[in-house]
């Protein structure tokens, strides 16, 4: 990890942090003894209400990252929103809430809500009037609610957005920059992103101070244990099979199937339902309501198989996926890294499997491999139909 362009190697706990009883009773509930390196490098800074920007790949615990030093914050006695946290994605924005929640169990008087789309407004008009101390929102629907007077943001102190890049990558910049301008006592701003693109350091440069910058590349220990495979097939139409034959023989209890657009998603979910695999599918067409109690019952377990576009690739909170399955090759090599950051997560072992059926997706997949310098082994099925190995060319 790197902290102002320094290398530092350290290991961090919890109990080092000077962290309050509720925070530390809540983080031991959950088994949380060591704390991240981003977790480590950004922590003391918040605490410090210092700006921040942190890069990061996905999965290495960003949330707790701001989200320790926002609850430590807050003021339970105060009805003002003091902490928001911005996001681009209703399901980013909710696994937030539920992770703040987490953090706030044994805090009383802190209350946390979600504003995002395809939620009914009245509803998260009434909740606001709860008067929630903390606020987690995609920026279209924040929007909404200052135009209709049903937020205040002007004692809002810390102020996160989270996947920042993608954020401003999907049109929000505009959105953004009017709601932090709506904040003239925020006393800090974090800037969280598996990539830093211009957009973002365009947001640092105008509304950060001296920020503190912490990166956490991917080659340290924090990386994920992924065995990544890509299987040469000799057409689309053994892509079926072989996912089937790999899921069985593999014994995974848990795997996210990735197709690049909606109508292979409902399609393979169809297919694998055929084969009695209990599965369902995830894409932005769904209706919000089903797509969280889909995610719902694939963290408990009760759907082996989430087929997914990309929409779930980034900011889901799913642990303990078994295997991942790039049924199409990723059209982008960011994709791949999120889609397959999906599995060997928590210090445990994943397996990724890119299926290729064509020379188009062969020269895709090397692509991705050569740039992001991944170590992928190649199979291919012999005479006898047996999954072999095959040996690099000189």
């Amino acid at each position: 990890m790197e902290i102002n362009g320094e290398q530092v190697q350290e290991v961090y706990f919890y109990r080092d942090m000077g962290l309050s009883e509720a925070t530390m009773k809540a983080l031991d509930k959950k088994g949380y003894v060591q704390a991240t390196p981003i977790q480590g490098g950004a922590i003391p800074f918040f605490m410090d209400w210092k700006d921040v920007v942190a890069k990061a790949p996905t999965g290495t615990g960003k949330t707790f990252a701001f989200g320790i030093p926002m609850v430590e914050h807050v003021d339970p006695g105060s009805g003002d929103i003091q902490g928001l946290v911005l996001a681009p994605t209703r399901e980013l924005a909710i696994q937030i809430k539920d992770e703040l929640q987490l953090l706030n169990t044994f805090r009383e008087g802190v209350r946390t809500v979600c504003l995002y789309g395809g939620q009914p407004i009245e509803r998260q008009i009434n909740q606001l009037k709860n008067k929630p101390q903390l606020v987690v929102a995609t920026p279209g629907r924040l929007m909404d609610h200052m135009k209709r007077h049903t937020v205040r943001l002007d004692k809002v102190q810390t102020v996160v957005l989270d996947e920042a890049d993608r954020m401003l990558d999907m049109g929000f910049i505009e959105d953004v920059t009017r709601i932090l301008d709506k904040m003239p006592h925020r006393r800090n701003l974090g800037l969280f992103s598996a990539t830093i693109s211009r957009e973002v350091m365009d947001i640092s440069w105008v509304y950060q101070r001296d920020p503190a910058e912490i990166t956490v590349r991917p080659i340290e220990e924090n990386r994920p244990d992924i065995q990544q495979y890509a299987v040469e097939l000799l057409g689309r139409d053994e892509k079926l099979n072989t996912m089937v034959a790999l899921l069985r023989g593999g014994d995974y209890e848990r795997a996210i199937a990735f197709c690049n657009t909606k109508n292979m998603t409902d399609r393979l979910a169809g297919l694998l339902k055929m084969r009695h695999i209990s599965c369902e599918a995830i894409h932005g067409d769904i209706p919000q309501k089903t797509r969280e109690q889909t995610l719902k019952l694939f963290r408990e377990g009760k759907i082996r198989v989430l087929v997914a576009t990309d929409v779930a690739a980034r900011g889901l909170d799913i642990d303990d996926v078994d295997a991942v399955f790039n049924y199409d090759v990723p059209d982008e090599q960011e994709y791949y890294v999120h889609r397959i950051g999906r599995t060997g997560r928590a210090k445990k072992h994943g397996v990724a499997y890119t299926l290729m059926a064509s020379p188009s997706e062969a020269v895709k997949m090397r692509e991705i491999a050569r740039n992001t310098r991944a170590e992928v082994q190649v199979l291919k099925y012999d005479e006898d139909g047996c999954l072999l190995p095959v040996e690099p060319k000189n």
